[in-house]
């Protein structure tokens, strides 16, 4: 049963604590809706509030009903609703379409949440994101953290973001809202192969599920929990190694560690900076490795989002560019 499957990942990653003040990401598309129909009815027994978030990304023309059709969720059930709207199509000259909108919704999320004062942020990524997520970082290459997938739980920007339904199929998901007469709102450019994760969903895991392996969903996602515990350990390491830090390594006790903790610390250097390592790629990372080693002081590296690696006599330092509104 879906529910009890919730109750369970809820409680083996801690996801909500009693007294919690969750706000809960509901776009009006299946997974969302579920999701909210599902902490409602946990939310008594396990003694946590919950709030509601709607982005209007102004992408579609029936996405102001969108809006609409959460406000009446929110007052059918009897949750607070908070909704915004931005024009993500208007700002895509300065990024791809995909990383405006998911930034965007990122700092709506933020925004409310720090606003009504919540402890947690729900998401309603489930399996089959998960096993689509970490196909597509293979198709486009990854490392350890991209092979760990979408995790449970993570601290964002002072927050707590959690995954709820991570363990669930999305067909468990169609059944619970066909079995409870509930109709989300449809998202028909779901169904249209424009955006590379839409091009695996359609096309690519059916043909593996049908020629290779019928439970390829179940084997990449329990492939990125195993390797999430295994990141998990690795990076609390680099953070001890690198705590109190600032941004600044020592070469000399750098180029005396394991190769994947130095890159870790990279990374981890990185993310202070911009709160993540998107668009950080493998040669991003051996290019701040080839300037450890073979490049003069007062070298820099340029990467994404205005950072810049500069190498000292005794040290590498990481700092914004000037101007830079980024990081």
């Amino acid at each position: 049963m879906i529910l009890v499957k919730l109750k369970d990942t809820i409680g083996r990653y801690k996801l909500i604590d009693r007294g919690d003040l969750v706000l809960v990401a509901v776009s009006g598309g299946a997974d969302s809706v579920c999701l909210l129909y599902l902490l409602q009815a946990l939310s008594r027994v396990l003694g946590f509030k919950l709030q509601i978030a709607h982005l209007d990304h102004m992408l579609r023309k029936g996405s102001k009903k969108d809006a609409e059709f959460v406000k009446c969720l929110g007052v059918k059930l009897g949750i607070p609703v908070v909704t915004g709207k931005i024009n993500v199509r208007g700002l895509a000259k300065k990024g791809s379409l995909e990383e405006i909108a998911r930034n965007a919704r990122l700092e709506f999320l933020l925004k409310v949440a720090k606003g009504i004062k919540a402890d947690k942020i729900a998401l309603a990524h489930n399996l089959d994101d998960q096993a689509e997520t970490v196909l597509m970082r293979i198709l486009r290459g990854t490392g350890l953290y991209g092979l760990a997938g979408i995790i449970p739980k993570r601290k964002l920007y002072g927050f707590t973001v959690i995954r709820p339904l991570i363990r669930v199929q999305r067909r468990e998901i169609e059944a619970f809202l066909k079995r409870k007469r509930i109709k989300p709102r449809i998202d028909k450019t779901n169904f249209q192969d424009v955006y590379f994760r839409n091009k695996l969903r359609n096309k690519l895991i059916p043909l593996l599920k049908e020629q290779y392996n019928p439970r390829i969903k179940d084997v990449l996602s329990n492939m990125a929990e195993s390797i999430a515990f295994d990141y998990d350990y690795l990076n609390r390491q680099a953070l001890s190694l690198a705590e109190g830090k600032h941004n600044r390594i020592d070469i000399a006790k750098f180029l005396k560690l394991h190769p994947a903790m130095q890159r870790l610390i990279l990374r981890l250097n990185i993310s202070r900076l911009q709160g993540s390592t998107r668009r950080i790629t493998f040669a991003h990372v051996k290019e701040i490795e080839d300037l450890i080693a073979n490049r003069p002081v007062n070298s820099i590296v340029d990467l994404p989002k205005g950072i810049v690696v500069l190498k000292k006599a005794k040290s590498i330092l990481f700092y914004c560019r000037h101007g830079s509104t980024s990081c």
